[in-house]
């Protein structure tokens, strides 16, 4: 199957009803805290992506170049964005199965993003960039659930973030929800890099041009999921991807030692709960 024909006939991806209540919150406000739109927009897979796409769109003259959400906040209109969230609310809901649930998957995405600013911390890379690429690396998995049958029936033998999850996807479909979400990012015009970096996340030695940015989400992927799944002890030592951290100079102590869990944005999770409520 062609990927670009999947994503042609795929409907609009779901952001967080509850972020994007937040958000529009803000945004009414007199003087809205740019901070707080930053944080929140960093907190939604979908919306970050747009907020790129728009920003990276001919209009500023940056096509390919802006690659954080900063960046592309600087340049869009609090108007945009206003229109951005209004459409997004009225694209909330999501059919693909029961084995993932929307809100375990925006935990999961935002572990990753964190982990992989952390690692790229560690290794002097771009930690915007590795945040963002965290942050979308499994939108592929979304379209897949919602429109491809076989995707659901894997769940059975290889739950959604299961570590192999990858590799099965490839041997029954031909591709894997980082191939789909780089194809993803490409239409939205993201920088080349990050395009790379999703394309090569499920294997990146493989790519004859290597890119550390798909290393870097690789293991960031293999700590959010170790997580998500509990994983500890000789589970995490026999899983611990040790060929992709050598060549990034780090060993597990390194990787496990980045907490994916972001202290400094505890305020946003309380909202958060407390919208719920």
């Amino acid at each position: 199957m062609e990927l670009v024909d999947l994503l042609a006939h795929a409907a609009p991806l779901p952001s967080s009803p509850r972020v994007l209540a937040l958000l529009l919150t803000e945004l009414k406000q007199l003087q809205p805290d740019l901070r707080r739109i930053d944080q929140f927009v960093k907190a939604d897979p979908v919306l970050c992506l747009r907020v790129l796409q728009a920003a990276n769109a001919p209009a500023f003259g940056l096509d390919g170049q802006v690659n954080s959400i900063a960046q592309a906040l600087a340049l869009l209109r609090l108007e945009q964005l206003h229109d951005m969230v209004s459409q997004a609310l009225g694209q909330t809901s999501f059919k693909g199965g029961t084995g993932l649930p929307l809100m375990q998957f925006w935990v999961y995405s935002q572990d990753c993003a964190r982990v992989a600013r952390a690692l790229a911390g560690l290794l002097q890379q771009n930690q915007q960039a590795a945040y963002v690429a965290g942050l979308i690396h499994a939108l592929g998995e979304l379209v897949m659930r919602a429109n491809l049958p076989q995707a659901l029936s894997l769940d059975a033998s290889c739950p959604p973030l299961d570590l192999r999850r990858a590799r099965c996807e490839r041997q029954l479909l031909g591709f894997c929800y980082n191939e789909l979400s780089s194809v993803i990012a490409s239409q939205a015009q993201l920088p080349q890099i990050l395009c790379d970096a999703l394309a090569y996340a499920h294997a990146p030695l493989d790519n004859d041009a290597y890119e550390p940015l798909a290393a870097v989400l690789h293991l960031a992927q293999w700590r959010a999921r170790a997580n998500q799944l509990g994983l500890y002890d000789n589970a995490l030592t026999v899983t611990f991807p040790s060929l992709v951290a050598e060549v990034l100079g780090l060993d597990i102590d390194m990787v496990l030692q980045q907490d994916p869990i972001d202290w400094s944005r505890q305020v946003l999770g309380s909202e958060l709960v407390k919208h719920s409520k």
